[in-house]
């Protein structure tokens, strides 16, 4: 599965270290809720992703930086 738009607006979420932090508090609160916030980003910045594209970019993302908050949600996906 392609990962689609998936890259592009994680580096922009890197990017900005105050939305990496909101969203890595997010992801210890209520991971389906960082999904969807995840999701509405996407849209919002003209990158749309699908919960498939979010879950098959976790999968493949090696960046230890990343893993440390994207990961903390992935069991809610």
């Amino acid at each position: 599965m392609s990962a689609g738009n998936a890259p592009a607006l994680y580096e922009r979420i890197r990017s900005d270290h105050s939305l990496t932090q909101e969203l890595f508090r997010q992801a210890l609160q209520d991971p389906s809720g960082t999904l969807s916030r995840i999701c509405d980003l996407g849209s919002s910045w003209g990158l749309p992703v699908s919960r498939d594209e979010v879950k098959a970019h976790l999968a493949s993302v090696d960046d230890a930086d990343t893993k440390q908050w994207l990961l903390k949600a992935r069991g809610g996906l």
